[in-house]
């Protein structure tokens, strides 16, 4: 396929023909295995060079059935609760398996014992709680602390660091849990932040000075530093090198070992949705045209975060000659996926392919209105598509009852 556009999130795109693509159906999400591929060997390169461990944050990229192209570059994988562990240990049974948890239910947490081998507590109460039993399973337990060292800017959904934040420790906190329950130390293997949201190294460097400044005395004490989330590694221009330094300093400072646990960075740019224009209209000065496609429940992030996705060959809006507004068809007034320019009129019928698609969209879309989950679809190192999964009307039905 001939493409255009030189942006990284359409860089793939090169690997197919225009033959494929007018296979496909729409809307489908469409995987890109060489872009796996890619991100896979920057992410190798950090560890054999550091000796960190960097794992797969399940959160935003749960697709198994490519697992297998990761598998040779990944240590593990991360959860965020029992089934995306028990989805770790079954699809990946010979890697780590870690796990974090606002709060553990008691409930769940013999079975979750059955696959992870890190267990995060998100507070002192929730360790004591947990953690002998943890322990005597043989597990390694950490604790998350919060730095209270916010970085982000923009989007403060995605700030763990914000005041008043539920997420994670503060030393405050810890010397109060401490003071009132001294065996608590004893049960700590590591630590854990995650304090970043799709940022550079430098911000992981702001942030690790206030780890140090607030919870150096623990670190001699433990076997691991788990640095979370959020770090666009695998983006152009990711300052690779201060990544590097941050890791080797803790490493030799402190004798621990460090793990990564970033999500988008090994699915960045590697995955497309392709829908297909299925009306145009006009209301007063705003063009708009509607897709088969839904923000709202294919790409829930565009409205939640909100972030207006890359589109092969648009434009900003007033950049090209026609300025269109792209909505999906559902009832919801706000599902609108953003403000875009093109070289000529959308027609019904015509295709667009939205880039960056593989992360936080197949595990994070819904079936509201009743729309029909989009099959997902990979593109394969060769050039060829092939189906991984469909959905259909009973993928609806069977959330809302039984039969």
């Amino acid at each position: 396929m001939r493409v255009r556009d030189s942006r990284p999130p359409f860089a793939g795109l090169a690997n197919l023909s225009e033959e494929q693509l007018y296979r496909l159906p729409t809307p489908c999400y469409l995987l890109d295995e060489a872009q796996l591929r890619r991100n896979g060997e920057i992410l190798l390169g950090v560890q054999q060079r550091t000796g960190c461990r960097i794992l797969l944050a399940q959160k935003a990229f749960s697709n198994f059935n490519v697992y297998p192209v990761l598998a040779p570059y990944l240590a593990g994988t991360e959860a965020s609760g029992l089934y995306e562990s028990r989805l770790g240990r079954e699809e990946l049974p010979e890697k780590e398996n870690h796990v974090f948890c606002a709060a553990y239910r008691a409930d769940e947490f013999v079975e979750l014992l059955q696959y992870a081998d890190h267990i995060v507590f998100n507070s002192p109460s929730q360790l004591a709680k947990f953690g002998p039993a943890a322990k005597a399973a043989g597990k390694s337990i950490g604790l998350r602390i919060n730095p209270e060292c916010s970085t982000q800017e923009g989007h403060e959904i995605y700030d763990p660091c914000a005041p008043g934040s539920r997420l994670g420790t503060t030393r405050a906190q810890w010397d109060a849990a401490v003071a009132a329950h001294p065996e608590l130390p004893a049960l700590l293997d590591g630590l854990h932040f995650h304090t970043l949201c799709e940022q550079d190294a430098d911000a992981l460097a702001v942030t690790l000075a206030a780890v140090e400044e607030k919870f150096a005395d623990l670190l001699p004490r433990m076997k691991w530093l788990n640095f979370g989330g959020g770090h666009h590694i695998t983006r152009p221009g990711y300052a690779l090198a201060t990544l590097e330094s941050c890791i080797l300093s803790v490493r030799q400072k402190y004798g621990v070992q460090v793990y990564l646990e970033p999500g988008e960075a090994w699915a960045l740019n590697a995955g497309y949705l392709v829908t297909t224009v299925l009306d145009t209209l006009r209301n007063g000065d705003t063009h708009l045209a509607i897709l088969d496609m839904s923000a709202a429940c294919h790409t829930p992030d565009v409205i939640e975060m909100p972030y207006r996705p890359p589109l092969l060959d648009a434009g900003e809006a007033g950049e090209k000659a026609c300025a269109v507004r792209l909505g999906g068809p559902t009832c919801l007034a706000g599902d609108i996926i953003g403000d875009y320019s093109f070289d000529a009129p959308l027609a019904e019928g015509d295709k667009l392919i939205f880039g960056d698609m593989a992360i936080y969209t197949t595990c994070k879309n819904n079936t509201f209105n009743g729309m029909p989950l989009p099959p997902i679809w990979l593109l394969g190192a060769d050039g060829n598509c092939r189906e991984l999964v469909h959905f259909g009307y009973q993928d609806f039905k069977m959330r809302l009852g039984a039969q």
